[in-house]
């Protein structure tokens, strides 16, 4: 059960009585406050609401999470104390306006929602800051916990005087109050839903510059804990930032519509961002303390030009409720890949946005998708439970390609211009899809009521491969594209696509023919390729304008695994390597013979997204798809192929360091784990290769987890790394040991102790199962039922604990290394002696859906 629960019913029937106005919030961080019988300052502290609104009249009630009311008054009259009650503040009030007025003692979060509290090992300071979506507002005051009942917010502030403060309105000088302390108090916001105010807090360091947007100069800030000045990359991040102001600015016809702009690097995030209005959150793992990769930086370029443009889409223009969370994230998702698609045309800088997205975001689509979990972009959410379980790659990531497609229908002008217009007219509202359809559908002159039928209302990808014959000159004599369906979600979709036709020329797989299509239904007779000839490759969804799985003709396949590293493309290559991923995944391609497509490409692969992305698929490919019997054989060959790229690399590339990552990740023998001992002790390491912080955790972890190594080195690396981000390695590392008593402690840890972080929390659970810990992991297949069914059931403290720590309990916490039929029967039996909650019996289906997969792969190839 999601803690204190929120329907969309009981949201609408408030909505229709109520209208927020104005919120003056008050909080005091100092520890000072006059409350009854004083108070822990390092774990609550005290807030103050006072809500205008006007009522129609009658009973209703605002949300609040917090350990105890001081006090509740409607237009100056105390509230009976039963007010608060089941995290809400009953009222009943006539028609009119109203003020409410409510003082609590609200509890600091460790877990990154609320307000998160966390103190620095490094230099024992203290770091405040926000994480309210989707409804954790009220845990820092009391409020109308819904995106539709928009309020101004002006916010005031007592704390530390050597603190920074921050908020979504600019930044104000602080009143010194003389013993201390310092007042802050911010100017009111715009309307804005309560889930996008922000507080921050603390000792942050602060670097401020501004930018020239089309109305007004924007002022500008990076901040972030004191200990991580050094890696605050203060050119990049605003060089990323001005351009997407300028590309969001010019293409969305409507200049920037807030103040200024922050972005805070924050510890113990439990998400990548946060789009709070005007004062944007970012996980302070994007500030690297080490060497990454190019593909690191430009997925980090990403997510700040995501969070960007939910300045727009999302905060001036916000859905009436989270059914239409995915116009939210879809259309953010889409955005930044747009966004930094034309910085490149601008620059020439960089790799492919659209690979990249290709690469890895539409994977993880994919795979949502084909699952028994998978829904409609469009998703039904009923209440909070399900929006936490819907923010997940068909949310993002498939609802982005859907946007995709429908700027190949509309085309991308066309596109723009209803954009330009959903934006000017809704701008400071709510909405609902059919408000954007309809923008789309007037700038277009399209009609797109096909559109939201076949993809945001119906769940499930189709697949596409091509049928053709040819004569004695290999031209061809017909040629049409058939489109299947699974069997649980057998929509045909309308597709726009491009077809590509590849000649082998000069060794090089170069594109001849591309000719753009309609299809629809099962089966699409394409008369515009007749007569043209077939070539190497006839590559379906060229320049990947739908969203669809690819099946690749035999000997387009076999031109593949011959020729990938010779396509110029970026594009084109993400393409292959996402169908022939696919064949894999669907027991259509061997995983040996995956492995040897990934070695044959991936050194000469120049979008790093791919080569991180197959080189994690073919480590997928040998632990889960390959037959036991078959898999030490299969990682050998993969591991010799791995060496040999390394010692093939350039010196101090980012091929160099994947490929040294992967290998550490790979081992499984003494001889490979002595090689990475010699790189720890610096003794033969790979000319160039820096092994600094972040790989000497890698290399830990994975000694650890081969039992190379013990808690004593896990001490003395911590020891070197005395950082919040070493703690959380470390308990990683710890957790990986191959030792009952390691394990043991693990488990306590991710499913006892309510005080664990949640990012070290993250790093237990991802880390706790193995392969070759058979003997004493086997207990803990009856542990993972026992944890579902309290966590079901809330018992034991789960009631009221994270939705994230959940999360990490019931996916990553799943017995994965030990699914074989034996343990799956076993699992189905449970399934069906017990009831789980929807949130709790999804999460472990997924997981068990995967581990069928992987044995449908196996058993295909034994």
């Amino acid at each position: 059960m999601y803690p204190a629960n929120i329907t969309r019913e009981e949201a609408a029937r408030r909505a229709r009585q109520i209208r927020s106005h104005s919120y003056q919030v008050s909080v005091d961080l100092t520890g000072t406050a006059d409350v009854p019988g004083g108070y822990d300052a390092t774990a609550t502290f005290w807030s103050r609401s006072a809500v205008r609104f006007a009522s129609t009249g009658g009973a209703s009630h605002l949300d609040l999470i917090a350990d105890r009311v001081l006090s509740a008054t409607l237009d100056g009259v105390l509230l009976p104390a039963e007010a608060f009650n089941d995290h809400r503040v009953a009222f009943e009030a006539a028609a009119g306006e109203h003020e409410l007025v409510v003082t609590a003692l609200c509890r600091y979060s460790r877990t990154g929602e609320g307000l998160h509290r966390f103190v620095d090992p490094v230099d024992d300071l203290v770091y405040c800051y926000t994480q309210l979506e989707t409804a954790d507002a009220r845990r820092l005051f009391a409020c109308f916990e819904q995106p539709d009942l928009k309020a101004t917010f002006a916010l005031d502030v007592r704390a530390d005087a050597s603190w920074t403060v921050l908020s979504n309105s600019p930044e104000v000088a602080p009143v010194d109050l003389g013993d201390g302390t310092a007042h802050w108090t911010f100017a009111p916001t715009p309307p804005i839903s309560t889930y996008i105010t922000a507080l921050i807090a603390g000792h942050f360091h602060v670097v401020r510059d501004a930018h020239q947007g089309k109305a007004a100069e924007i002022p500008l800030s990076l901040a972030c804990r004191r200990s991580l000045v050094d890696y605050l990359d203060t050119d990049r991040l605003l060089a990323t930032t001005k351009a997407g102001f300028e590309v969001f600015e010019e293409h969305f016809g409507m200049p920037y519509p807030f103040a200024d702009y922050a972005q805070v690097f924050v510890p113990e995030f439990n998400a990548g961002a946060m789009e709070n209005a005007g004062c944007v959150t970012i996980r302070d793992e994007y500030l690297y303390r080490s060497r990454v990769t190019q593909a690191s930086y430009e997925t980090r370029d990403n997510t700040i030009l995501h969070e960007l443009a939910h300045m727009w889409f999302g905060d001036l223009v916000t859905m009436t409720w989270w059914d239409d969370l995915w116009l939210n994230e879809s259309f953010a998702e889409f955005a930044s890949h747009f966004c930094q698609a034309e910085i490149r045309n601008k620059t020439g800088v960089g790799d492919d946005p659209w690979s990249t997205f290709t690469n890895a975001r539409k994977n993880w689509a994919y795979r949502q998708d084909q699952l028994p979990s998978t829904h409609p972009v469009a998703a039904d959410m009923v209440d909070l439970e399900a929006v936490e379980l819907n923010f997940d790659g068909i949310t993002y990531a498939k609802g982005a390609s859907v946007l995709r497609q429908l700027v190949a229908f509309v085309g991308q002008d066309a596109f723009l211009a209803g954009v330009r217009a959903y934006f000017a007219k809704h701008a400071w509202g709510n909405t609902q899809l059919c408000d954007l359809l309809n923008a789309l559908t007037e700038a277009s002159g399209r009609d797109l009521s096909f559109f939201a039928a076949e993809w945001l209302q119906v769940a499930g990808v189709n697949t596409l491969r091509a049928e053709f014959e040819v004569d004695a000159e290999g031209r061809f004599t017909r040629f049409a594209l058939r489109q299947t369906a699974p069997d649980q979600w057998p929509t045909l979709r309308h597709h726009r696509l491009a077809i590509g036709l590849y000649d082998l020329v000069d060794g090089r797989l170069v594109r001849r023919d591309r000719v753009e299509v309609d299809i629809a239904g099962e089966l699409t007779e394409l008369p515009e390729l007749i007569g043209r000839a077939r070539g190497t490759l006839v590559l379906p969804n060229d320049d990947d304008l739908t969203y669809a799985k690819l099946r690749l003709d035999p000997e387009s396949l076999a031109a593949l695994v011959a020729s990938m590293g010779t396509i110029d493309s970026a594009l084109t290559r993400a393409l292959c390597w996402a169908a022939a991923w696919d064949m894999c995944r669907d027991a259509e391609l061997p995983s040996h013979d995956f492995v040897a497509l990934v070695l044959a490409g991936v050194g000469v692969e120049t979008d790093l997204t791919a080569v991180g992305s197959v080189l994690a698929q073919a480590r997928t490919a040998i632990d889960y798809f390959t037959p036991e019997a078959d898999r030490g054989e299969l990682n050998e060959f993969f591991v010799d192929g791995l060496s040999r790229l390394l010692a093939e690399a350039e010196p101090e590339s980012d091929h160099q360091l994947a490929l040294a990552r992967a290998l550490a990740t790979s081992a499984e023998s003494s001889a490979t784990a002595a090689v990475l001992n010699t790189w720890l002790d610096g003794s033969a390491v790979p000319s160039g290769l820096a092994v600094d912080t972040d790989l000497r955790w890698h290399l830990i972890t994975n000694l650890a987890r081969l039992g190379a190594i013990g808690a004593t080195e896990i001490e003395a690396e911590l020891a070197l790394d005395p950082t919040a981000q070493g703690a959380e390695r470390a308990a990683g590392a710890r957790a990986a040991l191959p030792s009952a008593e390691a394990k043991i402690q693990a488990w306590r840890l991710a499913t006892a102790d309510d005080d664990v972080p949640n990012e070290t929390h993250y790093q237990i659970t991802s880390n706790f199962w193995q392969f070759g810990a058979d003997a004493v992991l086997k207990p803990y297949l009856g542990a993972y039922r026992e944890v579902a069914e309290a966590i079901s059931a809330g018992r034991d403290g789960w009631a009221d604990r994270s939705s994230a720590l959940r999360q990490h309990v019931l996916g990553l916490l799943f017995p994965r290394t030990l699914m074989d039929r034996t343990a799956l029967a076993e699992l189905d039996a449970w399934l069906e002696s017990v009831s789980l909650t929807d949130a709790v019996a999804r999460q472990v289906l997924e997981r068990r859906d995967d581990a069928e997969r992987a044995l449908r792969c196996q058993e295909a190839f034994s």
